[in-house]
């Protein structure tokens, strides 16, 4: 998840939660451990991004929950 998810923390990994957004999201997305340095995330998939963002204010809260809210189009 490291690869495709970063996001607020010390810098060691936590677990991070994706909730909402298309169903067909590899699950791999969904789910996994990773840092935390943004509240926002945008995560490639089919011909866009979809946007989730953090929904849990404190670092110390595990796992940080990130709720889809939007989906753009790859411009071409």
């Amino acid at each position: 998840m490291s690869d495709h998810i970063s996001c607020l923390s010390d810098g060691s990994p936590i677990e991070v939660v994706l909730e909402g957004g298309p169903d067909d999201l590899p699950r791999a997305f969904r789910t996994g451990r990773s840092t935390l340095t943004t509240r926002k995330l945008k995560i490639q998939h089919r011909n866009g991004y979809e946007h989730f963002e953090l929904v849990n204010e404190s670092a110390d809260i595990t796992p940080a929950i990130f709720r889809w809210t939007m989906r753009t189009k790859i411009a071409e």
